[in-house]
């Protein structure tokens, strides 16, 4: 199994986990087009820079209102001293808040924040999202991170989901971290991930609502129950936007397992902390439990109902709204019921936590009074991605091995191959035998190299 191992000795944001991927192997080029695709206006950058002594990536997201020679480290995921009040970004100095911003005027509004960090309500940024040209997995992973900040900042203030106004956690640096974080995940083919305890750091933080105690409020409620300790002069260690990631990567929290280390990554936050690196590190490995073992095991839970009473286009809806909440896949197969009826079994494929949210929308969007779940045990093969270049553009190949390290498939990424066909105007097709005709070249250099 492959493993992604984040030590969070010095927190995280989504410029360290985006700089530790760089590091690690993941092509930077690959998310700089990432974050190109969103069309919001940024583009990244990466150098390289010192954290107390040790080499390190540092990827910033660039954002219209910029200096050219001033990188942004973006609202929510600098590494920053919150000890303060203020806080400064190169000739910037201005007070942060780590909230959503609801009811307050829109010329108060504006006055508290600045000029690129604009309000976006929760629907607005899963709208940019959806209509980027990325994967499904990219998709589903960033907009359920989303959704995660919306719930959150919608319980801290008591108000619902659709009125909270993202100011940080909304900002074009704030979507482009974590959608190139998703990319970047998608791309390191890394089946679980795991993390050490959390340093989150101490001190006080200046917010829209006042000065309040690191962790922020936001941060504190995304992670739970995560191990956390605090350590090291007063900053913000991990943000919102770490926070989020780390959720949307569904990171559980252990030592680190036996394993052989294939990459190591170390991505910077904003500031260089003396004697203490302000550094995320990435251990990519594979487990050692098992010769050649190639099986990633895990549990499934299964949803099924079946509905001889309903609109076929609103099955359709729902299946979409199910995607969209988290499950995995979603089918309808058509059943011959009691009494010679016919109807529709709905069947879900989920985590084993995501069943009470995804029944409540079965029940409220369709006409079922009930259903029935179970929870089984999944393996699946060991999956990775490679990246080949086509006379058209990139395209991602997913591969899939058997135990022995043998290919058993390799399939062109749909969502890369498609756009590539539009913008060329050609068939869908053509375009997929091109991505395989480049894939199989790769892989015969490849294994003449290593044969000499």
């Amino acid at each position: 199994m492959r493993i992604g191992y984040l030590e969070c000795f010095s927190g995280i944001s989504g410029d360290m986990l985006l700089g530790a991927l760089v590091d690690a192997g993941v092509p930077f080029d690959a998310l700089a087009e990432t974050a190109i695709a969103l069309n919001v206006g940024a583009r990244l950058e990466m150098r390289k820079v010192s954290r107390g002594g040790l080499a390190a990536t540092k990827v910033d997201v660039i954002t219209p209102g910029t200096p050219a020679d001033e990188p942004t480290y973006g609202a929510v995921h600098s590494h920053e001293d919150h000890a303060a009040e203020t806080h400064s970004h190169g000739e910037h100095s201005h007070s942060h808040s780590r909230e959503a911003h609801m009811h307050e005027p829109a010329a108060a509004q504006e006055k508290a924040t600045h000029s690129h960090a604009p309000h976006r309500h929760l629907s607005a940024i899963l709208k940019i999202i959806e209509a980027a040209p990325l994967s499904e997995a990219v998709k589903e992973r960033s907009c359920r991170a989303f959704r995660l900040l919306g719930e959150v900042e919608a319980a801290i203030h008591s108000i619902p989901i659709e009125k909270v106004h993202f100011h940080e956690v909304g900002a074009v640096d704030t979507i482009v971290d974590i959608v190139c974080s998703a990319a970047g995940a998608e791309l390191l083919g890394v089946d679980r991930w795991l993390a050490s305890p959390l340093n989150v750091g101490s001190g006080t933080v200046k917010c829209q609502h006042g000065t309040l105690p690191v962790p922020a409020p936001a941060t504190l409620a995304l992670l739970g129950d995560a191990p956390v300790y605090a350590a090291g002069a007063p900053m913000e260690r991990v943000t919102p936007t770490g926070a989020t990631v780390l959720r949307m990567l569904d990171v559980s929290y252990e030592t680190l397992p036996a394993m052989r280390v294939k990459a190591t990554g170390y991505g910077a936050g904003g500031r260089d902390t003396p004697g203490e690196p302000n550094l995320l590190r990435l251990l990519v490995g594979e487990t050692t439990e098992g010769a050649g073992e190639s099986f990633a095991e895990e549990p499934i839970a299964i949803i099924e109902t079946v509905i001889d009473d309903s609109n076929p286009q609103v099955l359709a809806y729902v299946s979409e709204l199910l995607l969209e909440a988290g499950a995995w896949d979603v089918f309808r197969v058509a059943v011959q019921m009691k009494k010679g009826r016919t109807g529709v079994q709905l069947t879900v494929l989920c985590r084993p936590d995501l069943v009470p949210p995804l029944q409540e929308v079965i029940f409220r969007e369709t006409t079922t009074i009930g259903l029935h779940w179970r929870v089984e045990n999944k393996r699946s093969l060991k999956r990775e991605f490679v990246e080949v270049l086509t006379a058209r553009g990139r395209v991602r190949i997913k591969i899939a091995r058997w135990p022995s390290g043998k290919i058993a498939n390799a399939s062109p990424e749909y969502e890369d191959c498609r756009n590539l066909a539009a913008r060329h105007s050609v068939p869908l097709k053509q375009v997929m035998q091109e991505a395989m005709r480049a894939f199989a070249a790769a892989t015969e250099a490849t294994t003449d190299k290593e044969s000499l």
